[in-house]
């Protein structure tokens, strides 16, 4: 099959998982996260309902990562922050719930805003930081980036994280606002 092929029976699959959905919680839905993908945007401090569940899977990724030795340990919180809405995404894709994929693009995003945050504060160091046991604080970024030789570059990295969680939101929206639309459509083709 090729890549075409594949692309074509991709669309007609949603197309098909469309048929018979109601688009009316989804839109509310979808409202929701552009108005929280709006304010990620607009402000780079901005914290969500999304927030306390990436800051756990962040600290959790610390613990997941420990036995990684200690580059891993730092890295483990970020990587797992972004792996995680990418497992969801890749569990729903399989379970044909091309919405939830969507929600999980935006989910993603939002990690992704909060991340470029963290990123931007490496030289500075002055966002309060959380830590598992109560002890100091290390800040994540400003350990990578010295061991990479790359500090001075954080709020560059910064930015590109963020253009990268923009084109994400704004690519989980559209596909968003084109899975109601279908549903919509296949709706009023359903009451003729």
């Amino acid at each position: 099959m090729t890549i075409s092929e594949s692309i074509h029976a991709l669309r007609e699959d949603v197309e098909d998982w469309c048929e018979g959905r109601s688009s009316i919680l989804r839109i509310i839905l979808l409202a929701g996260l552009a108005y929280l993908g709006f304010r990620y945007a607009t402000n780079y401090t901005y914290g969500s309902i999304f927030s306390g569940l990436t800051l756990g899977i962040h600290e959790l990724g610390h613990v997941i990562f420990r036995p990684l030795g200690e580059f891993m340990t730092y890295a483990g919180g970020s990587l797992t922050q972004v792996l995680a809405p990418i497992i969801a995404a890749l569990l729903l894709f399989k379970q044909r719930d091309y919405f939830g994929v969507a929600v999980t693009g935006c989910w993603l995003s939002f990690s992704l805003y909060e991340l470029a945050t963290y990123m931007g504060d490496a030289r500075s160091r002055e966002l309060p930081l959380v830590s598992i046991g109560g002890g100091d604080t290390d800040h994540d970024w400003h350990y990578l980036l010295a061991e990479w030789d790359l500090l001075e570059f954080d709020t560059r990295l910064a930015t590109m994280t963020r253009a990268i969680a923009f084109l994400l939101l704004l690519s989980s929206l559209c596909l968003s606002v084109w899975l109601c639309w279908r549903m919509a459509r296949s709706a009023s083709r359903q009451k003729q």
